[in-house]
């Protein structure tokens, strides 16, 4: 359905939503539970559920095109959204027959809206986990902690990551759906956090016995789900709710300085045009880099091919440290254009100040040193250096 108008418009109604609110859950560090009810409403929600179970059968490149639309309104949102639907492509590709049958149309008519729990306390990293299933006869024992959920305390469902038994490894990790209804959930107080504030990261413990068959995929293979689906949806879904933010604000900007409304940007000026430029200039990088990624993932889907190679696992890292850091560069420039009272103050427009402080936040989500150093590790192991581009060593294979 790649690129539907109708995708496209229902999205263009949910950024409306969502910045008409978005002033509002910045200051009150409040979920943005407006623009949740409209994706739920006009089954965006359920735009990655394949029309055999009632979604939209959309794509990842719809995907890309609705997140970034939402967050020219509201980042926070943008971002909400973006890992829901990372959760539901995991249900999608890796969850059982009778799992996918019971829980998809859920998720398509609105009324599943999902979180994961991945993160634990004392580690960094998405691929370990100390807190195990523990079998009980035709279910599993479930009891989670961690530090920080996205959405958590508005979930109807979890995705959770749990050590795959008592005696396994702590690399040994299983993916496991958490209906709501299956586990008792204390939420702790939201994060005082700089910017992202809507997103409402909050510490979460959730408790209870789930069916054997709400693990998805093979028992402690999570490390497959992630390479294939959890870590590529994150990059290209974090990168367009970055550029989408940073694109909606300089648009705005761009205006403004045409008609010399309200900025202290001379648009006769060289140095105005050429600051003017070279925001641009990072925009289309990431842009275009997030398209030639976007490329590639879907390629090795039609393919069927794994995105585990070398050279995909460099490019998809690639993405989100380029991103991150372009399209936060590329605001605080916005911010030197439109000067102290444009750019700078609370409630000015564009809302520059709000989007420093969001997307200072876009090189510590998934810590970019770590992508960097995974990513160095395999320059090191790759024989020849494949890059992103019209050379066909480049596709994943």
């Amino acid at each position: 359905m790649s690129g539907g108008a109708d995708v496209l418009a229902l999205a263009r109604a949910a950024r409306e939503v969502a910045a008409e609110h978005a002033e509002d859950v910045d200051a009150a560090g409040r979920f943005p539970h407006e623009v949740l009810d409209v994706l739920r409403d006009n089954g965006l929600l359920g735009l990655l559920v394949p029309r055999d179970h009632g979604g939209l059968g959309g794509d990842l490149r719809d995907l890309v095109a609705v997140t970034s639309r939402i967050a020219e309104g509201c980042l926070s949102s943008a971002l909400v959204y973006a890992m829901h639907c990372q959760q539901v492509d995991a249900l999608v590709r890796h969850a059982g027959r009778e799992l996918r049958a019971h829980l998809l149309p859920r998720v398509a008519s609105g009324g599943t809206y999902l979180a994961s729990i991945t993160t634990e306390l004392g580690s960094s990293g998405l691929l370990t986990c100390d807190q195990e299933l523990v079998p009980d006869g035709e279910h599993h024992v479930v009891r989670r902690e961690a530090p920080v959920v996205t959405g958590g305390r508005h979930a109807d469902g979890f995705l959770v990551t749990m050590r795959a038994a008592p005696d396994a490894t702590p690399r040994q990790v299983s993916l496991v759906y958490a209906d709501r209804d299956q586990v008792e959930v204390t939420a702790g107080p939201p994060w005082a956090s700089l910017g992202m504030r809507g997103v409402e990261n909050v510490g979460l413990t959730v408790s209870g016995r789930v069916p054997d068959g709400q693990v998805l995929g093979v028992p402690g293979g999570f490390a497959d789900i992630a390479v294939e689906s959890f870590a590529p949806v994150a990059h290209l879904g974090w990168s367009a709710a970055w550029l989408g933010a940073a694109r909606g604000a300089f648009g705005e900007l761009v205006r403004r300085i045409r008609r010399t409304d309200g900025v202290r940007a001379d648009p006769r000026s060289e140095l105005v045009r050429h600051r003017v430029a070279r925001v641009r200039v990072r925009l289309e990088a990431v842009g275009g880099y997030l398209s030639g990624v976007l490329d590639e993932v879907l390629g090795a889907h039609e393919r069927g091919s794994s995105l585990a190679g070398a050279s995909c696992q460099i490019h998809l890292n690639t993405l989100k440290v380029l991103a991150a850091e372009e399209t936060y560069a590329a605001a605080n420039e916005m911010v030197e254009l439109a000067g102290l009272r444009a750019g700078y103050l609370r409630g000015s427009r564009p809302p520059l100040e709000r989007l420093v402080r969001d997307l200072r936040s876009a090189s510590l989500n998934h810590d970019d040193a770590a992508l960097l150093t995974s990513s160095g590790a395999l320059c090191l192991l790759e024989p020849t250096v494949t890059t992103l581009g019209p050379d066909p060593r480049s596709v994943c294979r």
